[in-house]
Parts: structure tokens; C-alpha cells; sequence
């Protein structure tokens, strides 16, 4: 079901609106109604894929073997 709503906005603007919506096949009501839509509408979900790509990524250097100096640095503390 549709309601009114009642705009007053500048007219320079609304010629500027409707010849935009009429370029779209579209009307200001349906614009304004997207554009409303677009704030109320639940934000998607994210996978945690995703979430963890987004994240900054360290900036690491390695300086020789990794795998020999943490081997070195604990072979006392483990044993080996």
C-alpha cells in the first residue's frame, strides 16, 4: 500500500530531479522511494572470508629462515 508524502524543495532542483528521472524512465517518486529504501533496508551480512580480506594486511619483513630461527630460539626452552 502507497502514501502520500507532501516535499517542498527549491524549484531549479525539482526541474533538475524530474529531467533526471525522466532520462532514468523513471519518476521522482520512485527516486525519493529508493533512496529511502537505501536507509532502511537491513545492511547484508558478511561472510568471515570476506570480513578478514578487508583487514589491513601487516607489513612484514623477513630476514633469513624463519623456520632455522625459530628453531634456534627455542631449542632450549623445547628440547630439540
Amino acid at each position: 500500500m502507497k502514501a502520500r508524502l507532501n516535499l517542498t524543495i527549491d524549484e531549479s532542483l525539482l526541474e533538475k530531479v524530474k529531467s533526471y528521472a525522466a532520462s532514468r524512465k523513471s519518476s521522482v517518486s520512485e527516486l525519493v522511494e529508493s533512496y529511502f529504501k537505501s536507509f532502511v533496508q537491513q545492511p547484508k551480512t558478511k561472510r568471515i572470508a570476506d570480513i578478514v580480506e578487508e583487514l589491513p594486511k601487516p607489513d612484514l619483513r623477513v630476514d633469513g629462515d624463519l623456520e632455522k630461527q625459530y628453531f634456534e630460539k627455542n631449542a632450549n626452552k623445547y628440547g630439540f
